[in-house]
Order: structure tokens, then sequence, then C-alpha cells
């Protein structure tokens, strides 16, 4: 690895530890000329498929556009960054998970309605408001009303599952 700070190409690791939940190493590098310290991160690079947009062009999966989207949604929301970086994180791995080589943004659309959801019902209808295309105040009435009807996020938390989710393993 380059130095940042010389350009040399002779750096040692000093130390390793597992970072974001196990899923990247943090290293800690010594560059061998300036004696410089800095750290690196490693993660597996694994191919996300490309996004299928409404009028048919594919396009990269770009985390900054859901992070950009959630935002919107979240803006002035009691939500924590952390629980905004744990929901792309589940999109992501969904991403991932499906195998497939392109999926559709209708579909990434629908997961990121389903985490808003669990996240916080106001930005859940700010988002499918927009994601929608409400056409006038009985679309957006229908659906909270739709959100109003349905048990709580802690109260579907608080129910057992009859059948395990796709990444439930079996013990």
């Amino acid at each position: 690895m380059r130095c940042p700070f010389c350009s040399a190409e002779d750096t040692r690791v000093v130390d390793s530890r597992l970072a974001d939940e196990g899923d990247s190493v943090r290293r800690r590098r010594e560059c061998n000329s300036c004696h410089e310290r800095f750290t690196t991160y490693e993660r597996a690079e694994l191919r996300l498929p490309k996004i299928i947009k409404s009028d048919g062009r594919r396009e990269p999966f770009r985390e900054e556009k859901l992070r950009s989207g959630m935002s919107r949604a979240l803006e002035k929301r009691p939500v924590e960054s952390e629980a905004v970086e744990h929901v792309i994180g589940r999109i992501r791995h969904k991403l991932l998970a499906s195998g497939e080589r392109e999926v559709s943004s209708r579909v990434v659309g629908e997961w990121m309605m389903e985490e808003l959801k669990e996240l916080d019902a106001v930005a859940y209808v700010r988002f499918a408001s927009v994601y929608r295309s409400f056409e006038d105040l009985n679309a957006f009435s229908e659906e909270v009303e739709r959100l109003q009807n349905e048990p709580s996020p802690e109260v579907r938390r608080r129910q057992l599952k009859l059948l395990p989710d796709s990444g439930d393993k079996d013990d």
C-alpha cells in the first residue's frame, strides 16, 4: 500500500482489527520511509447487481442515492444516523443475497418503503407519497389510513414468527 504522505510503496501493517461488525478489517500502517502512520479499511469486494430504472436504463447500485432518498424522507425526524446505516446495509445485503445480475429499481424502492415503515411512519408516508406519485389528497389519506390499521413496528417485533425470515438460521 502506498503511503498517502510521501507516496513510498514500502509500508507495513502495525495493527489489524475487525470493523463494521466484522464486515471489514481496520489496519494501522506505518510508512518505512517517512514513519507516518495511517489507517486503511479492507472489505470483501462483492458484485452488486445493476439497477434497472423505470425507463429501462441500467446503472450501478449507488448507496449514496439510497442514503439521499432516506435523508429527504427522514428530514427533521428523530432517527439516528446509525439506524439509517443499518437500513442501507440490510438493503445492500438483500441485493447481494438476491444473486441476480440486475434488479428493478421498483424492488429496491419497495424494500426501502418496508424499512422506512419500521423506522419512522412519517418518513414512510413522505417517501411513499413521492415514490408512488400520489395524485391527490385522497391517495395520501388512504395510505395514512392503511398505515394506522397495521400493527405498530413494536407490536410486530414482539409477535412470534410463524416462518423464519430468509436471513434466519435454523437452530
